[in-house]
């Protein structure tokens, strides 16, 4: 593509895996930012809350011990590699006789212990870490594969001795092949099937992420940055697209389920008690679904709860779906709208963690729209993103009111934290014309270290010219007490916050003054206009869009 396109800004959909880097010898600028997502998701949760969500989950599910999710994974990639991808691998094993790409390959060449054989290329593709490989490069996916593969299927240890070498040559035909399928066995193993049986807290089960990664700590967070200035600063970064499984300000809402598992569970229980389904992993995807994306239309939440538990496939599924089951499922959607006690559950813990939410979702988007890569704004997320997965994603964007508010803001409107959503639009709109205005004002990334008593909410880092400052675990904040001493120190030179137009002296700010309005602010030269808003004049199109543009 960029010699196609003479050295175009060429991205690539690539999910990344852990530590998984993209390679350095292809002539692309960075991935679509799955990555970026999974890192500000983390960052945000409250490690404090694990044991108890783990506790819980056991529960649910009737074992003595917290599940593993790599088990989890292990099996659900092997019943699709056993199941609607088994023709692949018997592809793959017809493959391993061919010599060359245009050789047919005969039926003598197929091996005598064929079942063996394809029992051993299912369970390597079950055991394959990593999306893919790219021989010879991701050579090491492989061996891990082989390695785990041998600890779970000793018996086949013949089959996967023999089949490691023919599998590590680059173009043999059966080596392509079963790089091609492995990525289909994680996609459809890990996020259309283990992602809706994983629910001890769903914000964490989201494309290009490992929810058995739980949160991260500040310092970790603030190393994952400086790696990605380092190595892709102009790949993207993104919280929603057209393939994750719920909304940005969905997960940060359910994000603060973390900081209040006991009252989560309380909740829990008596929501299953009141709308009974049988299946409390899915009862917890589902209840936490419906509290994040609320207030969600009937329709939208049938939809989904339909999805969810036929993807999970463990008390329905799309090729026998139970009649029984989908009906009480469908009766525990109807009680959030029908039964006063269901509603009373569910408003109780809305005003519980709705403003946190709002904190995590406006400090999300800060970092993303500053940190290092080039943001990706999905569009109608300019406003709160209370989508579930696709087609709930899909529905039509009111640009007329985004349109409206981003007038009144542009006027001089600092608009509330509240149910509109304006104060996110106040963020993006400030942040972004700062990214297409200063773009020398980003060429950086450093940590700002802040002090006192609750220096443990504070994430803050130095573009260049720009610091921006966000608030994690605001519920833990609020019931210590507020920001109290907590302070951070900048150059010594005056400031003002793009977003709020207030001035500081620089040198030690007090937070608490920081982010008195809101949760988060961007630090720039005193001497900066806040609003950018007439340094480029808005294209009006003349004619209507067609179907093709609306969908690019």
């Amino acid at each position: 593509l960029a010699a196609a396109t003479g050295g175009a800004y060429v991205l690539v959909e690539k999910i990344l895996e852990g530590d998984e880097q993209l390679p350095t010898t292809w002539a692309t600028a960075g991935t679509t930012g799955y990555d970026a997502l999974a890192d500000i998701d983390r960052v945000l949760v409250d490690p404090a809350g694990r044991e108890a969500l783990d506790a819980l989950d056991s529960r649910l599910r009737d074992t003595p011990e917290t599940i593993s999710f790599a088990e989890m994974i292990h099996d659900t990639k092997r019943g699709i590699a056993d199941g609607i991808l088994r023709s692949e691998v018997l592809r793959i094993e017809r493959e391993l006789g061919a010599r060359a790409p245009e050789t047919p390959v005969p039926d003598s060449a197929i091996s005598p212990t064929a079942d063996a054989t394809v029992d051993a290329i299912a369970e390597l593709l079950t055991c394959f870490p990593v999306y893919r490989s790219y021989l010879p490069l991701g050579r090491e996916h492989l061996d891990e594969a082989v390695e785990l593969a041998l600890r779970h299927r000793p018996d086949l240890a013949g089959e996967i001795e023999a089949l490691a070498p023919v599998l590590a040559t680059p173009g043999h035909p059966a080596a392509v092949r079963f790089q091609q399928t492995s990525g289909m066995v994680m996609a459809k193993g890990v996020e259309d099937t283990a992602f809706y049986r994983y629910s001890r807290l769903g914000s964490l089960t989201e494309v290009g992420a490992d929810p058995a990664e739980f949160s991260i700590d500040v310092a970790e967070f603030h190393r994952r940055q400086q790696q990605r200035q380092a190595a892709f600063p102009a790949s993207l970064t993104t919280l929603s697209t057209h393939d994750t499984k719920r909304g940005e300000d969905v997960r940060a809402r359910i994000d603060v389920l973390a900081e209040i598992p006991e009252e989560w569970e309380r909740t829990l229980l008596a929501l299953r008690e009141a709308a009974p389904l049988g299946d409390g992993p899915l009862e917890q995807l589902l209840w936490e679904s419906i509290v994040g994306a609320w207030p969600a239309s009937r329709e939208r939440l049938h939809a989904y709860a339909e999805k969810a538990a036929r993807e999970a496939g463990d008390s329905t599924t799309w090729t026998a779906p139970s009649e029984d089951f989908e009906a009480r499922m469908h009766a525990l959607v109807d009680s959030a709208f029908d039964d006063e006690h269901v509603v009373g559950l569910i408003e109780g813990l809305l005003e519980t963690i709705t403003a946190a939410g709002w904190s995590n979702s406006l400090s999300a988007k800060a970092i993303q729209l500053t940190a290092p890569g080039v943001p990706d704004v999905y569009q109608g997320s300019e406003l709160w993103e209370m989508s579930l997965v696709d087609p709930d994603n899909r529905r039509p964007v009111d640009f007329d009111l985004r349109q409206l508010y981003l007038a009144a803001i542009d006027g001089g409107t600092l608009p509330d934290v509240d149910d509109s959503g304006a104060a996110k639009l106040l963020v993006t709109s400030r942040a972004l014309r700062l990214r297409r205005d200063r773009p020398g004002w980003f060429t950086r990334y450093a940590p700002v270290p802040a002090y006192g008593e609750r220096a443990a909410h504070v994430i803050a880092f130095d573009r260049g010219d720009v610091v921006t400052v966000a608030t994690r675990l605001p519920i833990g904040l609020a019931a210590a007490g507020g920001w109290g001493d907590t302070t951070i120190e900048l150059a010594g030179r005056p400031v003002v916050d793009a977003i709020t137009g207030q001035l500081f002296d620089g040198g030690v700010v007090g937070v608490a003054a920081l982010l008195d309005r809101y949760p988060v602010a961007l630090l720039v030269p005193a001497d900066t206009p806040v609003d950018a808003s007439a340094a480029v004049e808005p294209v009006t199109p003349t004619e209507p869009a067609t179907d093709d543009e609306v969908q690019a």
